[in-house]
């Protein structure tokens, strides 16, 4: 343990980080270099954190601000596969871990550390996103993992430890619920939740309205989508970042964005979640809307393909690898058509894209009609049906 010198700990200001501090000085006989993400958690958390942080041992404190690339280079990126986890979860925790780690190396680095630290428990996924993203990066880099080693078993025992070194923390032994936030998304774990039975009561939700708060009004907005990009919101030309903040606060009060699952995590266990991702949510329908318009039938199939693969590499923490420049390579030749313009409703929770429009759009009222046309010759279908079913035939008849 003595040849630890130096150790940059991802820190958050909560109660496992803020004991941390002390538990790696006492442990590893070491400095302990703070590292903050501002990944778009809101100043109510970052507020007062460099002065926490070396009130609880930390010899500084570097917070970064990582908001504008995380929305630019992850979650953008993302978008263009149609990542879905599982049919549901929107990878709201999962894509902000790469840049995270990525950003603890690199003031790694500049500080001359000789190992790197964080705060997650060894039943959840972040300790394997985490720990894959430093051994892509930083391979010679020590990982600490202090939830791995030491004794402390419970939020009692956190806050007894603290208290005994008189370093002060605002967390309590009442809190209920585990949450994560980001300019994307906020999650929700334990209290209530831990019971699948059990329905999440309001205090749960901190971001958006329940359909029953909502306004009884219907709202329009309107997205431009450049390549698969969002670059407007109704009609005002924006940066990645600043147009997932308008969308939030947008669809928010609506109820948009609200999933209540039990997913399949990484280390094996099943676990249950609430999650509010109420821009994404209407970033997500305005860019499925476009791929309805453009993308041929193989294509879109193959979309879902790489959607699937995709959202299971970014959960699993694999992005500094060879497989997500290919599967971005393939979503970014698709993303190529997706240009146009889309309008969505919000209401009572949805959201439904009621127009869309592209240049590039496949759709042809000439061809789709139900009226006359002149460019579509309806007997061809009886041969083009006979050869689509043709084994079927065959097999058919060969039972007999």
């Amino acid at each position: 343990m003595s040849s630890i010198k130096k150790v940059v700990l991802a820190y958050s200001g909560g109660l496992d980080t803020s004991a941390i501090v002390p538990w790696l000085k006492e442990n590893y006989g070491c400095e302990v270099v703070a590292f903050v993400a501002d990944v778009g958690q809101g100043a109510e958390e970052l507020e007062g954190v460099e002065a926490k942080a070396i009130a609880s041992g930390a010899s500084e404190c570097y917070v970064v601000d990582l908001k504008d690339e995380m929305v630019s280079d992850y979650i953008y990126p993302t978008l263009k596969t149609g990542s879905i986890y599982e049919g549901t979860y929107l990878l709201g925790t999962s894509m902000a871990r790469p840049i995270i780690a990525k950003a603890q190396v690199e003031i790694a680095r500049k500080v001359g550390a000789d190992a790197l630290s964080h705060g997650c428990t060894g039943k959840g996924n972040d300790q394997v996103r985490f720990e894959s993203c430093f051994a892509a990066l930083a391979p010679d880099l020590k990982v600490i993992a202090p939830w791995r080693e030491w004794d402390l078993s419970s939020r009692e025992s956190l806050l007894d430890y603290l208290a005994e070194r008189d370093i002060p923390c605002s967390a309590s032994a009442t809190k209920i619920y585990s949450r994560d936030a980001n300019a994307w998304h906020i999650s929700h774990e334990g209290g209530e939740l831990e019971d699948p039975w059990c329905q999440p009561t309001e205090q749960v939700w901190t971001w958006t309205n329940s359909p029953e708060q909502a306004p009884d009004k219907s709202e329009l907005v309107t997205l431009k989508v450049v390549e698969g990009e969002v670059v407007a919101v109704n009609g005002e030309e924006l940066k990645p970042y600043v147009c997932l903040v308008k969308l939030n606060d947008i669809a928010s009060p609506h109820g948009v964005g609200r999933v209540d699952i039990v997913e399949n995590r990484l280390v094996g266990m099943k676990s249950r979640g609430c999650y509010e991702t109420p821009g994404g949510t209407v970033i997500m329908a305005a860019l499925q809307a476009i791929d309805e318009l453009v993308l041929d039938k193989a294509s879109r199939k193959w979309k879902e393909v790489l959607g699937g693969e995709f959202s299971h590499l970014v959960y699993d923490g694999r992005w500094f690898t060879p497989l997500k420049d290919s599967i971005l390579a393939g979503a970014e030749a698709l993303s190529k058509v997706a240009t146009g313009e889309v309008v969505l409703k919000l209401y009572k929770g949805q959201v439904t894209a009621v127009q869309k429009q592209s240049p590039n759009s496949l759709y042809s009222e000439a061809f789709a009609t139900f009226g006359e046309d002149d460019v579509y010759d309806q007997s061809h279908a009886e041969g083009f049906i006979r050869l689509f079913s043709l084994s079927s035939r065959i097999s058919a008849l060969a039972k007999k």
